[in-house]
């Protein structure tokens, strides 16, 4: 494939490659899988949800075994089941317009639906700037959020609270442009006959990434989890169990990327690895000398996969699991109102989405940059609401941990030693 050619679009490769069989009742899977229990309102009936997410997450659960069993551990998970596992291990439940996580809300604007997520501390305190009101109160911003937006159109909230830098999306706003989208790079590089040689550097946090390198680990790879001293993985804050369950075999190492020395030791560490794995915006990466254009303009990763909220030319915009699913239609619908899908339905249906489509490329052979988008993925997956008439919901469940996350940085010293010196 020439380098001036268009990126490839993967999802047929991804949906119906070798052992990807969504052979199945996909109304009994969604209710077995327990992420229907999350599913609508508390005091109501859990809801179906649209098929295709059904159907698509037992593709790539499948094909995903199938090629991780041709050159590493075969990982076997239940795809749909991977929706409620933070759930399982947090004791969420469903809260309709509310997400089971509690940050995002699905508010209606003067035209239509939009999902508002509000998980930090510094999004409360830019709400004055994207509604034009007075400071609002920051142990309950709701109130206050939704009478400034019921009269104000969507696309215009969207538009002013991305220039903010705020995850608000519109029900339905993202296109179906396909799961995962890959350019090859320069320098030839033959396909990879087993993980275990292939080493994954982890710069992404939360959900959708760590759950990526969490299946490549399972499969023999090995995984270096990196965080930054100024801004650690916030899921350390959140359950334990669920931290545990994401990094649990992974190396730990921090670093401090104001210092020049701990840049260049990542950069080094970047170049030698055969996986990068990053959720960033493009430009933060690109400030820190650490995109992959600057890190590898030759050569390099085989694979650098890169994560974002909405991808495309919308990159840059800031997108969570729960607001980005809405922006991709991934919403069940209940007396003609909206209602959260599982708990950041995008997150693991992304994560999911990344590991395949890796192994895929990996397997393949070349130097490739993949994009994989929340957003994207959800609306892949967003096709015709599935009925849950005389369907009993069983509760979320969590794959068995394995063991516990390692401490911060305690791997820091040997991994860099090891592999960027």
């Amino acid at each position: 494939m020439s380098l001036t050619e268009p990126p490839l679009d993967l999802t047929r490769r991804l949906l119906h490659g070798p052992g990807a069989s969504g052979v199945c009742d996909t109304d009994d899977a969604w209710a077995a899988s327990g992420a229907m229990a999350l599913t609508g309102r508390p005091d109501g009936p859990p809801l179906g949800a649209p098929a295709g997410l059904v159907d698509g997450l037992t593709r790539l659960a499948g094909r995903l075994a199938a090629l991780t069993a041709v050159v590493g551990r075969r990982v076997a998970v239940d795809g749909p089941a991977l929706l409620g596992e933070r759930a399982a291990l947090a004791g969420l439940t469903r809260r309709a317009t509310t997400s089971a996580g509690g940050a995002t809300r699905l508010v209606r604007a003067g035209d239509g639906w939009l999902a508002v997520a509000l998980p930090r501390a510094d999004d409360i305190a830019l709400l004055p700037a994207w509604l034009g009101t007075d400071p609002v109160d920051p142990d309950d911003p709701w109130p206050a959020v939704t009478a400034a937006i019921t009269p104000r159109a969507v696309r215009d909230l969207v538009a002013d609270g991305a220039l903010l830098g705020l995850a608000v999306a519109g029900v339905g706003a993202r296109a179906d442009d396909g799961l995962a989208r890959a350019t090859p790079r320069p320098g030839a590089c033959g396909p990879v006959t087993a993980l275990a040689d292939v080493v994954v550097i982890d710069l992404s946090s939360l959900w959708a990434g760590p759950l990526c390198t969490q299946l490549l680990a399972a499969a023999g790879a090995t995984v270096i989890k990196v965080e930054s001293v100024q801004r650690p993985d916030g899921a350390r804050h959140g359950t334990a169990a669920f931290f545990d369950l994401l990094h649990a075999g992974k190396h730990s190492v921090l670093v401090d990327l104001h210092d020049d020395g701990d840049r260049a030791a990542l950069r080094a560490l970047l170049q030698r690895a055969d996986v990068v794995v990053e959720a960033s915006r493009p430009r933060a990466l690109a400030h820190l000398g650490l995109s992959v254009a600057q890190v590898a303009p030759a050569g390099g990763p085989r694979v650098w996969c890169r994560l974002t909220g909405h991808g495309g030319a919308a990159a840059e915009r800031v997108g969570f699991g729960d607001d980005a699913a809405v922006a991709g239609g991934l919403v069940a619908w209940e007396d003609g109102e909206p209602r959260f899908v599982a708990d950041a339905a995008a997150d693991a249906a992304t994560g999911l989405t990344a590991a395949v489509a890796i192994v895929d490329r990996l397997v393949t052979g070349g130097r490739w940059t993949v994009d994989v988008a929340l957003a994207r993925t959800a609306a892949a997956f967003a096709v015709r609401p599935a009925t849950a008439d005389g369907l009993v919901a069983a509760a979320p469940r969590a794959r068995t941990l394995t063991g516990v996350a390692r401490p911060l940085g305690i791997d820091s010293d040997e991994v860099l030693r090891r592999y960027a010196r």
